[in-house]
């Protein structure tokens, strides 16, 4: 009797990010970036075509001598409000040779860029928008640091629970049942999330739920109502932890923080 391998189920660790965060991107109209910018497809000025990608996270101009910069957008991802945008390193670097999937995209992002169609600034905004996933799905799967939540999402056996508790941030998650989702004992299971995440499962559920809470508040969202949303039994011990982990209470989330485009 031949057995049929049992498949691996797969967890999607980026789209929590997306759906709480948002991600736009808006080209810019010069091929040659702007101040703004903070996504950059560039070629090596020999005219044949874009050679890398580099998406500088938290933005910053490209500084890099004798390559020609072919597009460029400044790309919305929630900034540090988003904690997988803190956890990404500051820039990120993709050789379009070993990348033939970006080197298609990014093959017509420069068409569209030299040749102005119908809409062509949607047509390149979605192609940003793209590339930015893809981008950050290669470094999640590369392991590109080795601590803290970049590394829990790539680690095989613990991003399953970051994962659970991404998607589901209002349950009221037991380390046992996340020791179990991981498929090891409590203590191993804290023990070896605190080292590779750089804190407890506790601490980090909270820790995300805030995230979205700010998010939320930032949103429109009423206290009350971001804290049953994110899993807080009542908007004064939410308020509490908020003001803990940001300096100040949640009724002020909207006059400290920058409104993101629309």
């Amino acid at each position: 009797m031949i057995e049929t391998p049992t498949l691996q189920k797969k967890h999607d660790r980026l789209t929590a990010f997306l759906k709480a965060f948002g991600l736009r991107a808006v080209t810019s109209a010069d091929a040659a970036g702007s101040s703004s910018a903070n996504l950059f497809v560039v070629g090596d000025g020999d005219g044949e075509g874009p050679t890398h990608i580099f998406f500088r996270v938290l933005g910053g101009p490209l500084q890099r001598s004798g390559l020609a910069i072919l597009a460029a957008a400044k790309i919305d991802f929630g900034g540090a409000a988003n904690p997988l945008v803190g956890a990404l390193p500051e820039e990120l670097v993709f050789s379009l040779e070993e990348q033939p999937q970006m080197r298609g995209l990014a093959d017509i992002l420069v068409a569209e860029v030299e040749n102005s169609r119908c809409g062509g600034g949607t047509v390149k905004d979605r192609i940003c928008e793209i590339i930015v996933v893809v981008a950050v799905r290669r470094a999640i799967d590369q392991g590109t640091v080795n601590a803290g939540l970049l590394a829990g999402l790539a680690h095989p056996t613990l991003h399953p629970c970051l994962v659970a508790m991404h998607d589901d941030p209002a349950r009221q998650w037991r380390t046992d049942v996340l020791a179990q989702l991981a498929g090891m004992s409590r203590s191993h299971f804290v023990t070896l999330f605190t080292n590779v995440v750089g804190m407890t499962p506790t601490a980090y559920v909270t820790a995300w739920r805030l995230a979205l809470g700010r998010a939320a508040l930032e949103a429109g969202s009423s206290v009350k109502t971001a804290a049953a949303r994110v899993g807080f039994g009542s908007a004064a011990a939410f308020s509490r932890a908020f003001s803990r982990k940001y300096g100040y209470p949640p009724v002020g989330a909207k006059r400290t923080t920058e409104p993101r485009p629309a």
